[in-house]
């Protein structure tokens, strides 16, 4: 009809995520915007009372962090992992956990561990959980502060990946206790954490990260430096040398944890390269932090090197053990840092 107005077309998809044009996807729609610390246009939620003590410390440690981007809103978890997802996966995996407990505790294997083993589990292992409790507690810290709940959402699940990895600690702490009553394993641990040589550089290493308030800092400390490189010491190199050993259980279980771990390096990963992409200026500041870090995670590697070294009967070199985990952090930083490169050249470049 003429002379009337034409009729909008109505909107395909939803407000919050601007003029896009197309169906946001589950993961998107239960994601997006949910950060109850930030809102639109303005920094934080606590905007009504500038002067308090949390919406100062989010002002400077997040804020004001020199790990800036232009919208934090666009990055995404490569995973797309939402609530639902993790829950499926994770009762799958402790589904397959329970099992191979259960199979080898009806075949009574701890009681036929070797001395060596046994000193191993109860030196390192049991003593482990101190370590994890404190990178589940750096972890929720960096999902609390994070300035976008995608970021909140994927550290929270590497929260719950510690968490259970602490609880598995503490279960087969019980077990073996149970089956070498005068070996320590149940009461020595805080001890061992506390005073043995070995533990200790890893102990100040996670005693550091617990400080390290600006949220980008406690995001490259852990996720980029400490975790990839304490990693490969308590899990890759570890379960080789309790294979070695005789101890086929240790080997199954912490083998199940590296899927925990490689879908955190997948996420970290992804959001070091969504800061150089936003802004290039950003590779000064993960190169400035990943040093200051590096030197921490080495000598905590070679610390708990010692203990592989010295404890079971087939071992590992200290050295060894520590190149090791400097190789596989350095892997792991491969992509970052020829993205850092880049962005360095581009920003001389300009």
């Amino acid at each position: 009809m003429t002379g009337q107005p034409r009729k909008a077309r109505p909107r395909r998809t939803f407000s919050a995520f601007g003029d896009v044009r197309r169906m946001p996807s589950e993961y998107e729609i239960v994601t997006h915007g949910q950060n109850w610390t930030m809102r639109a246009n303005r920094p934080s939620a606590f905007e009504h009372n500038p002067s308090s003590p949390p919406n100062l410390w989010f002002l400077t440690y997040r804020e004001n962090s020199p790990l800036k981007a232009e919208d934090w809103e666009q990055f995404r978890d490569p995973d797309s992992m939402t609530y639902k997802t993790y829950v499926n996966l994770q009762a799958e995996a402790e589904t397959k956990t329970a099992g191979v407990l259960e199979e080898f505790a009806e075949a009574n294997a701890d009681s036929a561990l070797t001395p060596g083993q046994v000193a191993l589990l109860g030196s390192m292992f049991t003593p482990s959980r101190y370590l994890l409790h404190g990178c589940q507690q750096v972890e929720a810290y960096i999902g609390y502060m994070a300035p976008t709940s995608y970021v909140t959402n994927a550290a929270s699940f590497a929260t719950a990946d510690y968490l259970r990895r602490v609880t598995l600690t503490a279960y087969r702490t019980r077990e073996l206790q149970l089956a070498h009553p005068d070996s320590g394993i149940g009461t020595a641990e805080r001890g061992i954490w506390e005073n043995d040589e070995a533990w200790q550089p890893a102990r100040q290493a996670i005693e550091k990260a617990l400080i390290a308030y600006d949220w980008g800092e406690a995001f490259t400390a852990l996720n980029l430096v400490l975790a990839p490189t304490i990693d490969d010491v308590l899990v890759r190199q570890f379960t080789e040398v309790s294979r070695d050993n005789g101890d086929q259980l240790s080997w199954l279980l912490l083998s199940f944890l590296q899927a925990d771990n490689d879908r955190r390096n997948r996420w970290s990963a992804a959001l070091a390269g969504f800061c150089l992409q936003q802004k290039p200026e950003n590779a000064d500041v993960l190169r400035r932090w990943i040093a200051r870090w590096t030197p921490v995670a080495d000598a905590a590697a070679h610390g708990l090197g010692r203990l592989l070294e010295t404890r079971p009967e087939h071992g590992r070199a200290a050295d060894e053990v520590a190149a090791g985990a400097k190789a596989a952090r350095e892997a792991f930083h491969a992509r970052l840092f020829e993205g850092l490169e880049a962005a360095g050249e581009g920003k001389r470049a300009g």
